[in-house]
């Protein structure tokens, strides 16, 4: 499916969390309120994760619950991986790894108006997005990190810089390029620095259950000097 062929949905990747339930539990009320609060905090999009799914419904009903909290906040939610779920639940989008649903199918399944992301990993990964139906697309590791079994090293800020240069070329800077993996308050800025729009965060944001909202804001406030630094705010 060409790009132009779909509708292009403006997404804010400053500052991005994941609620995966192997860092954060499964409990949904807690769930919810962790959104609800990264959201208050300046949180601008927000992905549910959940690597091995034993039961669908249950699921579900957590990315139902999510969803209900972030209503009126202007936050869309994401489903990691799963498009069918996505559609189930009712939320925004999905985003996919590489060897995930195609991009271009999961764009039949959700329809234009869905936000699709997609994680990078290479130079060569990012030539390809001039062809692909996506919304925005993550580069990583950048950094180490325990949140998530990776078995690729880090690509490094410099690694970040070549794929976010060959992702400019191949779709413009009209797609919103974000950086993902052991990134917290000390790397931020040297992310956004490489050419990121934007940081993907799981324990920083969510290391605790409480304090969410003050740590959103604290990153925030981290990525927005940044980017104004830079020049790209």
């Amino acid at each position: 499916m060409p790009v132009d062929t779909c509708a292009t949905v403006p997404v804010d990747l400053r500052l991005y969390g994941i609620l995966d339930i192997g860092f954060s539990g499964p409990d949904p009320d807690r769930l919810a309120r962790m959104a609800r609060e990264a959201a208050a905090g300046g949180c601008t999009l927000l992905q549910y994760r959940e690597k091995s799914i034993a039961n669908a419904r249950a699921s579900v009903a957590r990315l139902r619950a999510i969803h209900a909290a972030l209503r009126g906040t202007g936050v869309p939610l994401l489903v990691n991986d799963r498009a069918d779920l996505a559609l189930a639940a009712g939320v925004e989008g999905v985003h996919l790894g590489q060897e995930d649903l195609h991009p271009a199918d999961a764009r039949r399944i959700l329809g234009p108006t869905a936000i699709i992301g997609l994680t990078l990993k290479t130079g060569a990964q990012a030539d390809e997005l001039y062809r692909l139906p996506v919304d925005y697309a993550c580069i990583g590791g950048v950094f180490a990190t325990t949140s998530k079994d990776n078995p690729d090293p880090p690509v490094g800020l410099d690694g970040l810089a070549r794929i976010v240069f060959r992702g400019r070329l191949a779709r413009g800077a009209g797609l919103p390029l974000g950086a993902i993996a052991g990134i917290d308050r000390s790397n931020a800025a040297a992310a956004i620095g490489a050419g990121a729009d934007g940081v993907a965060l799981i324990s920083a944001l969510f290391g605790a259950p409480d304090a969410v909202e003050a740590r959103a804001r604290d990153l925030r406030g981290v990525v927005d000097a940044a980017l104004a630094a830079r020049g790209a705010a």
